[in-house]
This record gives structure tokens, sequence and C-alpha cells, in this order.
């Protein structure tokens, strides 16, 4: 059974995203490759399209980056994007680290969001006390926590978009 739907949901995919482009074209768009340009694979290796579509694949069979393609391909290479994903996909990790006020998934998060590595010190420290007086620590609470702080206090610091 297990294999049936694996199967199907690998042709559904397949069958989708040859179509994409397509479409895109149709309508005078950029065409972008999802499993490449898009989702989690895109966010960790944003100058290594293989790496990416591989990274893809390997997540989620590259639902996330069909789906993300078909939705709003705009979002696919904002900082914004990139961030969320990050966070939604690294939450226990990354959870821990705010909590620490320091590690390779703040940084990594930071550097998504296209904050200047002088400014995480301090972009994390309000981060994590923000965070702490959360009553649901959720990706998406973490997400709004670190844009209300980059657009209250860091907005020299990060990237606008």
């Amino acid at each position: 059974m297990k294999k049936l739907v694996l199967s199907t949901l690998m042709a559904t995919t397949l069958a989708a995203s040859a179509l994409m482009p397509v479409a895109a074209q149709a309508k005078g768009s950029k065409t972008l490759n999802p499993w490449q340009d898009c989702g989690i694979g895109a966010m960790v290796f944003p100058n290594n399209g293989g790496a990416a579509a591989i990274s893809n694949l390997i997540w989620d069979l590259g639902t996330t980056a069909v789906s993300t393609n078909v939705s709003s391909q705009e979002s696919c290479a904002s900082e914004k994007a990139k961030t969320a994903m990050f966070i939604k996909a690294t939450m226990p990790s990354l959870e821990q680290d705010v909590a620490i006020g320091e590690g390779e998934y703040v940084t990594a998060m930071l550097a998504l969001r296209g904050c200047e590595v002088a400014s995480h010190g301090e972009i994390i420290k309000a981060v994590r006390q923000d965070f702490a007086t959360q009553d649901n620590d959720s990706a998406e609470t973490l997400y709004n926590v670190l844009e209300e702080r980059v657009n209250s206090g860091f907005s020299k610091s990060c990237a606008s978009a």
C-alpha cells in the first residue's frame, strides 16, 4: 500500500512539474525550476541547483517546492520565505539555539533573513527575550517575533524583502 501511495504521489508531482513551465511561460512570468529555485533545498543550497533539487526530493519528494512554485513564484526567492521555511523545517533545533542565545541554526536563520553578521548577537538577544514571553512556541510564533524585531529595531541591518 505504501508503495502505491508513494508511486502515485511521485507520478502526480512529476506530471504537475512538467506542466508548470508551460503555464508560467504562457503567463509571461519567469520560469522557475521548483526543485532548484523553491522549497527547502533552494534555501539551503541557493547557488547549487543540483544539491537543492536533491535536498527537496529527499525532504518531502519536492511537494513543498512544487506547491510554493504553483501558489506564489515570487515568494520562492525572498529572504522572508526562505526564513519561514527554514524555521518550520528546523524548529526543534532552532528553538534550542534561541534558548541558548547562539548556535548554527540561529546563525543560519539570520543569514537567510539577510541580516548582517555584526548585528546577529543583538537581534537574537531581542528575539530570545520576546519569544520567551509568548504563550505559543510554534514556528510561526518565532517567525513573527523575528519579523517584528527586524522591522522595529534592525531594519537597517537586515534585508527588507
